[in-house]
């Protein structure tokens, strides 16, 4: 077994902090389910100021929110215009199909954002043929892109093509203040570009548990019904919530040092020719590498990585993926680096 070992698999594997823990054992609970939790209230409250939006609502997770969201804003028989590599896509089971009969159309794209003419090429068929769009899912900042940030730019012209159809945008925003520290952008701007936005409590901000869901007042009211009819509805879940006021008032600020250390591993990694890295590809707290071309597979890499005490994770048979985060300081960086640069190099040779 190896000494020393450094975890890179995931944002999500963070420990909540000793004024999270503090804030859980004293925090003021009520029934929630009846809207009486002052904790949960307080967590909303901010959660909607932050994102410039009228409401909040907490979910246990990160998929329930999108799944919240996707179910109030569609009818079943409707279809979703998502990028193809999105994790309501990929990773939430088929839930939109299997919860609530609706269909996905998935667009393939460079930077996470579906093409808008491709978009509006879906907006225009037919409706008597062919099913009603009834969401467009963008994704910011983009885990299955390299944790790409996705542009205002970018996201302003797909908000103005949905406004022309009248179709609504939901934010699949897990890592959203990621987004907002690698453009160097507000939150409150992201979030304007769409409808609804979900987000993560328990990934870089470092809480135990918990996401959000913001949007208009109306739109929150229908959500309510939604979680409940999911299983999403809690007691006195203030308990949770008190870590999540914790993570949106200390812990947003800190998120760059995630993002330095990512570009210290893209840097150190870069300098291995077969890899092809550019640091340019990458934002924020992660980072993607493909090993077909150092003649091995990306499962078979984490194996090795983890005998030396380094676990990261994969995406698929080519692409390796390291995530910083908050328990992972400079020096488990320096020294991570310094382990995979030589795995790397021995297997080259």
């Amino acid at each position: 077994m190896p000494n020393r070992c450094v975890d890179l698999r995931s944002d999500t594997v963070t420990q909540p902090t000793l004024k999270m823990r503090e804030a859980m054992m004293y925090a003021e609970v009520g029934d929630d389910c009846a809207g009486e939790d002052p904790t949960v209230n307080r967590l909303q409250s901010l959660a909607a100021r932050k994102l410039g939006k009228q409401a909040a609502l907490f979910v246990p997770t990160g998929t329930m929110g999108n799944n919240v969201a996707v179910l109030t804003h569609t009818n079943a028989g409707d279809t979703v215009i998502l990028d193809s590599e999105a994790h309501i896509y990929y990773y939430e089971c088929g839930a939109i199909s299997a919860l609530g009969g609706v269909m996905p159309i998935t667009i393939n794209s460079d930077d996470g954002c579906p093409d808008p003419d491709q978009v509006e090429f879906y907006l225009q068929r037919d409706p008597i043929r062919f099913p009603k769009i009834g969401l467009i899912c963008l994704e910011n900042t983009h885990n299955r892109r390299g944790g790409r940030a996705v542009s205002l730019e970018r996201m302003r012209i797909m908000q103005s093509v949905a406004v022309r159809y009248d179709v609504p945008v939901h934010l699949d925003g897990a890592r959203i203040f990621n987004a907002a520290h690698a453009l160097g952008v507000r939150v409150k701007d992201i979030a304007d570009c769409a409808d609804s936005v979900s987000f993560c409590l328990s990934k870089g901000l470092s809480a135990p548990v918990g996401s959000l869901l913001v949007g208009s007042s109306g739109f929150i009211a229908n959500a309510i019904q939604v979680r409940r009819r999911l299983g999403g509805g809690m007691r006195q879940s203030g308990v949770i919530a008190a870590a999540g006021i914790i993570a949106l008032t200390e812990m947003v600020d800190r998120l760059v040092d995630d993002h330095e250390n990512a570009q210290y591993l893209v840097k150190e990694l870069a300098a291995i020719d077969n890899l092809e890295l550019n640091q340019t590809d990458f934002h924020t707290n992660m980072v993607v590498v493909n090993v077909q071309k150092i003649g091995i597979t990306a499962p078979e890499f984490v194996k090795i990585a983890s005998e030396h005490g380094i676990r990261i994770s994969y995406f698929d048979q080519d692409r390796i993926r390291l995530v910083t985060n908050c328990d992972v300081s400079r020096e488990d960086v320096e020294y991570a680096a310094d382990i995979l640069v030589k795995l790397i190099r021995s297997i080259v040779n």
